[in-house]
């Protein structure tokens, strides 16, 4: 079936394949805002503002920057890591919040999100972790049993 366009026949795309189209073009749409927000919203501070925030975190303003356009989000990983470890980890960002932004900081920049995800849903990251956790080591130390001390 053909329609006529301005004398040319164009053919009728079915509503699933232009829906399709429409929907990529939505979620490219979307992506962009979201990731020109989110370096926006940094750019809008004072030098100093963001002085004091990297110096508040303890990273350098650029590392600051780079994580801020990862955006909101990109350590979510971190909390269903810790879930699947046994961890919790609201207990930790009480009891360690240096700790807890040190791991985050590690999550946000971890190359192996893929891994990871695909690990917590097969339900093996506790076991495969040390393979591509970037926090692999500060885990281990932290929840590693403590060995009692010897009596005297």
């Amino acid at each position: 079936m053909f329609l006529t366009l301005m004398g040319a026949p164009m053919p009728v795309q079915s509503p699933t394949s232009i829906n399709y189209v429409l929907d990529a073009i939505a979620n490219w749409v979307n992506k962009y805002r979201r990731l020109h927000d989110r370096q926006g919203a940094l750019d809008q501070c004072s030098r100093d503002e963001v002085m004091r925030i990297a110096s508040d975190l303890s990273v350098p303003p650029t590392e600051l920057r780079a994580l801020a356009a990862k955006g909101p989000g990109s350590a979510d990983l971190l909390e269903k890591m810790l879930i699947a470890l046994g961890v919790d980890p609201a207990a930790i960002a009480q009891s360690n919040p240096a700790v807890m932004r040190d791991l985050q900081r590690l999550c946000v920049s971890c190359g192996q999100k893929g891994r990871c995800q695909h690990e917590l849903i097969e339900g093996t990251a506790a076991e495969h972790f040390h393979e591509f956790c970037p926090n692999a080591f500060t885990l281990d130390a932290l929840f590693k049993p403590k060995e009692p001390t010897a009596r005297q």
